[in-house]
């Protein structure tokens, strides 16, 4: 009989396991049996039904993935322009856009939602000078709002995703580039043919992170709006910290709808990465 051999250097994974095990697996199980579990009776599904009937969990979830799609979408095309002038810059100039780009990417939360309120709020410095100077837009922006939420969440998706594409853009070999110019090829071509396609994977990626982040967003958007808009999230939490009662069976199911959305944006995600790599490979 074989024996098998135990290698002690698996005793320092030891903590990493019991930290999955009680604060990732244990919490998603008891969140899941809660979806389906009554106060009284067998196993149900009455939860599940009542989100997708009740008009208030409908508007939250489309509210939600609407601003984290649309935040992702913004915050991919404003990091891949950073990136690339990180990738492009020399010097002190490549040092001054690292510390700025850590700055900014720790500058997030209860903080940044604070620092918009001054800035863009019913009484902030560019609300009041847009009123000054008859700036519609600024005058008239409303922060507490749907739009004021896809504005602050594109904020701090912009350094995430930057941070993100900066290994990918290390990968672009300059020979790649001088090629393409040898063979009178413009720099539309070539990031269009050759820079976009080798970093499709890392957006796809990136994009797919930029989405979750937004969609389990919770601290920005509760020192915003409080409960006072529909987000998946927000809802979540009222469950188990409403002022009545609390309703941790709703608030199981609905945490199980937000990591099915999750996983639904991941799953896609890898498969579009692994037909491009398919693709890409045939060619």
């Amino acid at each position: 009989m074989r024996k098998i051999k135990f290698n002690k250097h698996y005793i320092a994974l030891l903590p990493f396991v019991i930290i999955v095990l009680f604060y990732e697996l244990l919490p998603l199980f008891q969140l899941a049996f809660n979806s389906v579990k009554p106060e009284k009776g067998v196993l149900t599904l009455e939860y599940f039904i009542r989100i997708f009937t009740t008009p208030l969990y409908q508007v939250a979830i489309i509210n939600s993935v609407r601003i984290s799609l649309i935040s992702a979408f913004a915050g991919i095309i404003v990091a891949f322009f950073a990136a690339r002038s990180f990738y492009s810059a020399e010097g002190k100039l490549k040092k001054i856009f690292t510390m700025v780009l850590n700055m900014t990417s720790n500058f997030s939360g209860v903080p940044l939602t604070f620092a918009f309120m001054i800035l863009m709020g019913n009484t902030g410095v560019l609300t009041l000078a847009g009123k000054q100077f008859h700036i519609k837009f600024l005058s008239d922006f409303n922060l507490y709002s749907g739009t004021g939420l896809i504005l602050i969440y594109i904020y701090f998706q912009i350094p995430l995703a930057t941070l993100l594409l900066l290994p990918a853009f290390t990968g672009l070999k300059k020979e790649w580039r001088e090629s393409a110019l040898i063979l009178k090829a413009d720099g539309f071509h070539y990031w269009t043919r050759i820079g976009i396609p080798n970093l499709l994977p890392s957006i796809l990626g990136t994009l797919s992170v930029l989405f979750a982040n937004a969609l389990a967003a919770y601290a920005t958007a509760y020192a915003l709006i409080l409960n006072n808009y529909a987000l998946l999230a927000l809802q979540i939490s009222s469950k188990f910290k409403g002022d009545v009662r609390i309703d941790k069976q709703m608030g199981g199911a609905l945490a199980v709808v937000l990591i099915f959305l999750m996983v639904l944006a991941t799953s896609i995600n890898n498969y579009l990465i692994k037909k491009n790599v398919k693709g890409r490979n045939l060619v």
